[in-house]
């Protein structure tokens, strides 16, 4: 297990560059299933669970050819299904959240898929309902090994349907839309999630012979092809590394520009850090956060305090209510912080409050932070890093505190981050893997 020894209190200066978006690579890479011909991805992200995938695809038989600078050429054209049934990939895929969409491209292209239960953050109930359900309305048969936590559909022929999601899964769209894609007929999903990382995955899946309608809505009409082809796609810089580099720089009170951010596609999340009274100044297609010796939480219209709660897009995302929380600490004012979507994302916040956060954890979804305007530095301690969001939250409050603080379990912060102490180091940050 890996540690972070993060000597705090340093302000940071210069220029970065977000990776590419994990929760969409891990869409785009499963869509390389779904044909036999050549798929070339840029800016893919060199992180854990990214790296995990690929070579999972090759475990499977994709070919993978590593062009450098994030490029990547995968061609699908012998894939093993047995091996989707042997204990090598019940292990692999069991460890990889991500892995679940596999079975959307290998349903819709060879009329089977399998995935045992997957891993990743500890962040509480995460089920796959809406995936299978909308498999079941294409016609597959789907049936779950409780003893060995093995879910398997199966279809001789996905024929499209309509179907309303219980709820705008991200991921759960992405497979239902991969399988759809080669149904027989029409597919309508309403409640589709519609989220930048969907408009990608089904911009690229048009390129390569798909025909989706209603692109970036939440109403989607998919008309199945017989198969499709090879294409190009460069992925989005990851937002949720945009808005952790934000709170970074106003909690270490420094002067960072984040490049090349896709600003158009950012949603509401510059305006969420504005709210906090983080200064943020587009330049073209970058944000400069200038140095602040303060920043206000502003209040609603009629006086009550700020509450910052996550919401399916384009509502704020629940991956960023984490750095939200802890750039609050040393805001000037008071935040409720509502996590609705995940019942275990809060309860990092204990450490927070050992570093001196006045913060009042009201139940398992909302936190009250109430802003100490920088009247006392947070005191370094050691502390273990539960999942990425919250990993990043405390390296955050790290390199704002007093002291030499410690993170373990580092590996968290891996999976989501990629060469962050490299990239920090950059920016003058005081940090060390051990």
């Amino acid at each position: 297990m890996g540690s972070f020894k993060i000597e705090g209190g340093h302000r940071l200066k210069g220029e970065v560059v977000p990776q590419g978006a994990k929760n969409e690579a891990l869409q785009i890479l499963c869509a390389v299933l779904l044909t036999a011909e050549p798929v070339t991805i840029h800016n893919v992200p060199d992180i854990v669970d990214v790296n995990k995938l690929i070579d999972l695809l090759e475990m499977m038989g994709v070919v993978v050819e590593r062009l450098g600078n994030g490029s990547f050429r995968f061609t699908a054209k012998d894939i093993d299904l047995e091996f989707f049934l042997g204990e090598k990939f019940k292990a692999l895929g069991g460890g990889l959240r991500g892995s679940v969409m596999v079975v959307g491209p290998t349903l819709a292209r060879f009329g089977r898929g399998y995935i045992p239960t997957p891993g990743g953050d500890k962040i509480g109930r995460r089920r796959l309902d809406t995936h299978f359900i909308g498999f079941e309305k294409l016609g597959a048969q789907f049936a779950y090994d409780a003893k060995e936590g093995f879910f398997k559909v199966e279809a001789k022929k996905l024929k499209g349907a309509y179907m309303l999601l219980d709820e705008a899964s991200v991921t759960g769209t992405a497979n239902i839309v991969m399988a759809a894609v080669l149904a027989e007929g029409r597919t309508t999903i309403f409640n589709a999630a519609c989220e930048p990382y969907l408009h990608q995955l089904c911009d690229m899946l048009v390129r390569m012979g798909a025909k989706i309608s209603g692109i970036g809505s939440n109403l989607l009409h998919i008309d199945g092809v017989k198969e499709l082809g090879g294409t190009e796609h460069r992925m989005l810089p990851d937002m949720i590394e945009i808005g952790s580099f934000i709170g970074m720089a106003a909690m270490t009170r420094s002067e960072i520009t984040i490049k090349d951010t896709a600003y158009d596609r950012l949603g509401v999340i510059p305006d969420v850090f504005r709210k906090l009274g983080i200064v943020l100044e587009r330049r073209g297609d970058d944000i400069h956060i200038p140095a602040q010796e303060h920043y206000k939480i502003t209040k609603f219209i009629d006086g009550s305090n700020m509450t910052v709660s996550d919401a399916p897009w384009p509502g704020f995302t629940p991956d960023l209510l984490s750095i939200v929380l802890v750039t609050a600490i040393q805001a000037k004012g008071s935040v409720l912080v509502h996590q609705k979507m995940f019942e275990s994302r809060l309860f990092f916040v204990d450490k927070l409050i050992e570093m001196g956060g006045q913060i009042t954890l009201c139940d398992p979804h909302r936190a009250l932070v109430i802003g100490n305007d920088f009247q006392s530095p947070l005191r370094a301690i050691r502390m273990t890093s539960p999942d990425i969001r919250a990993g990043v939250s405390l390296l955050i409050a790290a390199l704002s505190a007093e002291g030499t603080s410690t993170i373990d379990n580092i590996e968290q912060i891996d999976r989501g981050y990629q060469n962050i102490e490299a990239r920090l180091k950059a920016l003058g940050a005081k940090i060390v893997r051990v």
